[in-house]
């Protein structure tokens, strides 16, 4: 995975563009994070820092970012480089993470969506616990397993489709094919249960697990139209959760 996405990390970055990353995805995930001022904060499968920016920007007192990409942590590097703040960069396996730390908030966009056996999930999770202080908070943007595969053609004007090639169950792929710039790329991502999710999450002692809503912001509204967003609302192709 991490050799793939070092071949695709320029087109990755371009693909933060898209309205939807504004305007549904940025816009949910900020709702559910809350205040940053003065809080902890790592960031797993940061890629290139994109996120992790912008929670020192929202006031975060330190921020930590790891990925397994090595293009992807040099992209972030290059930014860090360019405009300092003070973010660390670990280039790492969240598989093999450990504990590196204690923070108020762990946080990931589309990392649980690599694990392909509720095994690896479970791991990933431990690790996520693991750097947590007592009271702390993950929260994820992920793939959405649960999206019915007959709407995976109807997110085509957002940007990107998805596909699969056998039914659905545990650790089927879901092929994603992202439009950037007229040029195309894809990546996998894997279905495991929503009841998968819970165990895991519940296995490793989180105490309460919430599923969150898409949420539309009142600027992507006013910009695009309700009847623009419809078709993603309705099919949630990706999906936040919080886990305390």
């Amino acid at each position: 995975m991490a050799a793939h996405y070092d071949t695709i990390a320029q087109q990755y970055k371009k693909s933060k563009e898209f309205p939807f990353r504004l305007h549904i995805e940025a816009y949910t995930y900020f709702n559910l994070l809350g205040d940053l001022t003065g809080k902890s904060l790592l960031d797993l499968a940061c890629k290139e820092g994109f996120y992790t920016r912008q929670f020192k920007q929202k006031g975060a007192a330190r921020v930590v970012g790891v990925e397994i990409s090595e293009k992807m942590i040099e992209l972030a590097t290059q930014q860090e480089a360019r405009e300092p703040q003070d973010i660390e960069y670990i280039l790492g396996d969240v598989l093999e993470l450990g504990k590196i730390g204690s923070f108020d908030l762990v946080v990931a966009s589309y990392l649980l969506n690599y694990c392909q056996t509720k095994e690896q999930l479970l791991k990933v999770c431990q690790n996520i616990f693991a750097n947590l202080k007592p009271g702390g908070r993950f929260i994820t943007i992920n793939n959405h397993s649960e999206q019915p595969p007959a709407s995976y053609l109807s997110t085509e004007k957002y940007g990107f489709i998805k596909n699969i090639d056998e039914p659905l169950q545990e650790g089927t792929p879901i092929k994603y094919t992202v439009y950037a710039d007229e040029e195309k790329f894809s990546f996998d991502n894997y279905y495991l249960s929503t009841a998968t999710h819970e165990w895991a999450f519940r296995s490793v002692g989180f105490k309460e697990v919430r599923w969150q809503k898409l949420i539309v912001s009142p600027e992507g509204v006013e910009e695009f139209g309700e009847d623009f967003w419809q078709d993603f609302v309705e099919s949630m192709p990706i999906v936040a959760i919080e886990c305390l």
